[in-house]
């Protein structure tokens, strides 16, 4: 009877809920052996002491620490770049087009996303700035110079900053990466940035060489 068939199976599965459980042995089934594997921790662990112990850790650090104070002293040239043998002059626009809304802090939009903003127009550009190569006594000649006293920002693409800080007793930047000399397309040294209206005026400086300096 189709009440029976529904009943018998819930019957005997509250009779098996009901009965203690037992626990069988079975037996091993096979052969079974210890995790022979070392733990990876113990192992790192076991490494750094045996460094450490051996002073190969000290030697690291140093090593890490001269490497360092070497590419502070004197980073890495920007590639690419070659003393100027003609000038050239160029204009450069630095308006950009917002990319997302800028809101205040109570979520107000200031500018819309798509606006065209001149960042000259609320920051100008009150110094010149001067990229050269910092190891072409020349072009440093040349720039101390033109440019006495702060009327401009030395920004390097090659040589020593804090050297020259300490020998010409003013500050030196340096153009990373050539992030700055990329941006405004410059490709030969010295090269001055300066404001001219709401544009910037680039040029590329040729310096006489030696040769034609003399009568």
């Amino acid at each position: 009877m189709p009440g029976l068939t529904l009943l018998l199976p819930l019957a005997l599965a509250g009779l098996a809920a009901a009965m203690p459980a037992a626990a069988r042995d079975y037996g091993q089934q096979g052969t079974v052996w210890a995790i022979a594997e070392p733990d990876l921790l113990s192992q790192i662990h076991a490494r750094l002491a045996a460094l450490e112990a051996s002073g190969a850790t000290k030697k690291l650090n140093e090593r890490l620490k001269q490497r360092t104070i070497a590419r502070v002293n004197r980073p890495s040239p920007v590639a690419g770049l070659v003393r100027a043998e003609a000038p050239r002059t160029w204009l450069f626009d630095p308006t950009i087009a917002v990319a997302d809304n800028i809101t205040d802090d109570k979520g107000r939009v200031i500018i819309a996303a798509g606006t065209r903003v001149n960042p000259l127009d609320s920051v100008p550009l009150r110094q010149a700035l001067v990229f050269l190569d910092g190891d072409d006594p020349e072009q440093l000649a040349w720039a101390t110079k033109t440019y006495a006293g702060n009327k401009a920002k030395f920004i390097l693409v090659a040589g020593a900053p804090l050297e020259l800080m300490k020998a010409r007793q003013r500050r030196f930047w340096f153009d990373q990466e050539g992030k700055l000399v990329r941006r405004f397309g410059i490709r030969a040294m010295p090269a001055v940035v300066e404001q001219q209206g709401r544009q910037l005026q680039i040029r590329e400086h040729a310096l006489p060489s030696k040769r034609e300096r003399q009568p």
